[in-house]
Parts: structure tokens; C-alpha cells; sequence
């Protein structure tokens, strides 16, 4: 009880200690602050906020696009001053090699923070895997076209990538060429075989088609296809009223056929690097690819007098539409361990800033809304694919299939170049792909 008692005493005797040291602390900080009211010469140090600083990030970001090396650093800058303390890494590879790249790094999970999707069937394999994350929830992405983000949506109807660009099947043509020739421009199917002619009797490649890379062979398709079907055969295949061996669809493989007079010679062997340089250098009057190229020929042949049409129509005065796609988006991956740095890059590049940056840098046209592109051939595009449209057959909607109809299509053209197939067998071999997996929009 006394031991009790005693040790009651002394915590007593401690706390009536303390209370007296605070009070005493207490009565001079009141005491402080009566004399600085009275005299205004004695300040009390001020006391700074502390403000809460995260280690700095790092996103590493993959892009089957090197040419774009430069433009990506700029636009990786700005982002980098707005939000101090993350940095961006851009890692292009080469277009042919990077689904290897993408894919072996996205299994291992020891991948990039942010990857470039190749569009439509392209994106569907990697969000159907769980590899990316949803970007419904970031700032802007709603105001896209729901047409663009058609091509970075999953089968759960979420989105997951961002539209990066639109790009544009054309007839790019060179101006001096025709002049010095007094070509006239061709504006219809028949025009252009006319016109074909003239060039070859004076030494000039009609059209700068390369063949080696089949996909190549698709494209050129899709521009010259579009005036033999329409957006009505488009529709009709949709919805299973039509198949590929519809007449229309027929006209469009016979066009093909035709045009392998106004080819290059064994153009099947030729790179497309070979016939952008017959372009440039003016050995050739036409060169049909994406709109893309249009940056191409801007770095290698900055002086190069060069001219666009989107198609050829079915008669003088007849409908000219743009064959258009979107090029790809990029999307966040699920294995990151900064997805929240990552989805403020994304809403980066989902703001209209950037899409005025992207359009201006590599002359191409943003799928961001508001964009107003400054280069006049930029300008004539976008103008045309608002005019009339149509979508990019081969690759929009018949991507599917392993291997995709697309691709079986790509190497039949092939196969009809070096004569192992008539047009029938292209048809054929197409549609037998497409039987495999397509189901029509009900």
C-alpha cells in the first residue's frame, strides 16, 4: 500500500511539472505575439508547408513507328513540364519486327507502361488477353468520334486505346511529271487507263507500286476498289446480304488485274522504299499508299511538287470518296506499376494540344476533335473525309481469322500476280477465309 501511495505521489509531482513547462511555453508564445501586434519589429520565423514529393517516374513507351523519333521527343517535353517529376521514354522499333517485341514483352509482364495498338482485330487480340487497362475513365477520351474509338474497342464494349491519327488511302501524283508530259490528270477508271498508256510510251512508270510486302497489294486495292463496290456493298457484306463473290466485289479484283500494266516491272520483287524513290526522283507519274507518306516524302524530297486524289470514279463527274482507317492507339499496360502516370499521359495525348502538335509536326490528320491542320494538303484530306468517306475494307472489318482474311486476300493478289491464280481464285480463297470466322451484323 505505501509502495502504492509513494508511486502515486511521484507521477503527481511529474505531471504538475509538465503542465508547468507548457504553460510556461504557452504564456510566452501568447506573449510573443502581443508585443510583435504592439511593436511590428519582432517576426516569428515562418514555418514552410511540407509538401509531399513522390519519386520520380519513369514510362516507357513502344511504337512500331522510328521515323517519328524526333516529333515524339518534342511532344514528350511539354508533357514533361506540365507534370514534373514523370518522364516519358520513347521506344520505337521497326514496324515488321515490333508484334514479336510486343508480344514477348507483354508475357514476360516486364514490358513497357504504354504500347501503340495496332487497330481493330490488331488491338482485340491484346485486350482480349487482359494485357491493357479500360481508358473510359480519362479526360477527353468521350469526346473522340465513338467511329474512331471503334478501333481500340474490346468485345466488353469498354474502350482501351486512344485514337492516335486517321489515316487516309491516296493517289499521291507529281505535278512536274505531268506538266513536263502535258499529262491530263486522270479522274475516272477509264481515264486512268488512257493516261497509263501515254506514260508508258514515254518512258514513264504509270503508277510506283511496290509488291513485296503484300499489305502493300491491300491498300492499293482499297483506293482502287472503292468506285467498284461502294459504302452500299459495305453494308450489304455486313449484314450478310452480299459475300466476296458479289459482281461488285468481282469488279474491284478485275481492276487490280488490270493495273498490273502500268506497274513497274517485276514490281512483285520491288520494296516500297525502291518505288518511293522512282516517285520522287520523277521516274514515276503516280504512287498509291497511306497518307502517312506524305512525311515521307516531305524529309527525303522537302522540293518534291506533289498533288493528291483520292480515287477514280466509275464516270466523268461520279462519286470520288476517301478510303480512310484509323492508324492504331495507344493504350496502358495492365503489368505497369505507374498506370496512374500512365493514364495522365494518355489524357496528354487525348487533349486537343497534342492533337494540334501531332498534326502540325508529322502532316497528318488527328483524330482529336477541334484539330485544324495547317498543312494545305493535311487541310484537302481532312475536308475529304468529312465529304465522303469509306472505310478501309481489308483491314476495318475483315481483319479476322487466323490467318486474317486480309491477309489471305494480300497473298492471293500475290498468287495472281506471278500467275498461280486467276481473279475467280482470289475470290475464292478470300471468301473460303472469311466463311471460317465472319458473322454478320444482325
Amino acid at each position: 500500500m505505501k509502495r502504492k501511495l509513494m508511486l502515486l505521489a511521484v507521477f503527481l509531482l511529474v505531471s504538475i511539472f509538465f503542465l508547468a513547462a507548457c504553460t510556461g511555453k504557452g504564456d510566452k508564445a501568447e506573449e510573443g505575439t502581443k508585443t510583435e501586434e504592439k511593436t511590428t519589429t519582432k517576426t516569428e520565423p515562418k514555418v514552410e508547408e511540407k509538401v509531399e514529393v513522390k519519386d520520380p517516374v519513369e514510362l516507357v513507351m513502344y511504337s512500331w513507328r522510328p521515323e517519328d523519333r524526333e516529333a515524339y521527343e518534342k511532344f514528350i517535353k511539354v508533357f514533361e513540364d506540365q507534370n514534373p517529376g514523370i518522364t516519358v521514354t520513347f521506344k520505337p522499333y521497326k514496324s515488321t519486327e515490333y508484334g514479336t517485341i510486343l508480344t514477348n514483352a507483354l508475357t514476360a509482364g516486364q514490358g513497357p507502361d504504354i504500347i501503340q495498338l495496332r487497330p481493330y482485330e490488331g488491338a482485340l487480340s491484346i485486350i482480349d488477353a487482359e494485357f491493357i487497362v479500360p481508358l473510359d475513365d480519362i479526360q477527353g477520351i468521350n469526346e473522340i468520334s465513338d467511329e474512331y474509338l471503334t478501333a481500340a474497342r474490346g468485345t466488353d464494349g469498354k474502350v482501351y486505346g486512344v485514337p492516335l491519327s486517321l489515316n487516309a488511302g491516296v493517289i499521291f501524283y507529281n505535278k512536274d511529271v505531268f506538266d513536263e508530259h502535258g499529262f491530263a490528270l486522270p479522274t475516272t477508271w477509264d481515264e486512268l487507263l488512257e493516261v497509263g498508256e501515254e506514260m508508258k510510251a514515254k518512258g514513264i512508270v504509270p503508277i510506283a507500286q511496290a509488291g513485296k510486302a503484300a499489305y502493300l497489294l491491300s491498300l492499293t486495292h482499297s483506293v482502287i476498289g472503292a468506285t467498284a463496290y461502294d459504302q452500299a456493298y459495305i453494308d450489304d457484306l455486313l449484314s450478310g446480304k452480299a459475300d466476296l463473290a458479289d459482281d461488285r466485289f468481282i469488279e474491284s479484283v478485275k481492276r487490280m488485274e488490270q493495273l498490273e500494266g502500268l506497274f513497274p516491272k517485276d514490281f512483285i520483287a520491288l520494296d516500297d522504299k525502291d518505288t518511293q524513290a522512282m516517285f520522287y526522283t520523277g521516274q514515276a507519274a503516280m504512287y498509291i499508299n497511306g497518307s502517312y507518306r506524305l512525311e515521307t516524302f516531305e524529309n527525303t524530297a522537302p522540293d518534291l511538287n506533289i498533288g493528291i486524289l483520292p480515287s477514280f470514279a466509275k464516270e466523268k463527274g461520279g462519286e470520288t470518296p476517301l478510303v480512310t482507317w484509323v492508324d492504331g492507339s495507344y493504350a496502358v499496360v495492365k503489368a505497369s506499376k505507374h498506370q496512374e502516370e500512365a493514364k495522365k499521359f494518355m489524357e496528354f495525348m487525348a487533349s486537343k494540344e497534342f492533337g494540334q502538335m501531332f498534326s502540325d509536326e508529322l502532316s497528318r490528320i488527328s483524330a482529336i476533335p477541334g484539330v485544324e491542320p495547317k498543312h494545305e494538303l493535311v487541310k484537302e484530306m481532312t475536308a475529304l473525309g468529312e465529304q465522303n468517306p469509306i472505310p478501309y475494307l481489308m483491314l476495318v472489318y475483315l481483319g479476322g481469322g487466323s490467318p486474317t482474311t486480309k491477309t489471305t486476300f494480300e497473298n492471293a493478289l500475290q498468287g495472281m500476280y506471278i500467275k498461280e491464280l486467276t481473279v475467280d481464285g482470289v475470290i475464292d480463297e478470300s471468301q473460303k477465309s472469311m466463311d471460317k470466322w465472319f458473322e454478320p451484323v444482325k
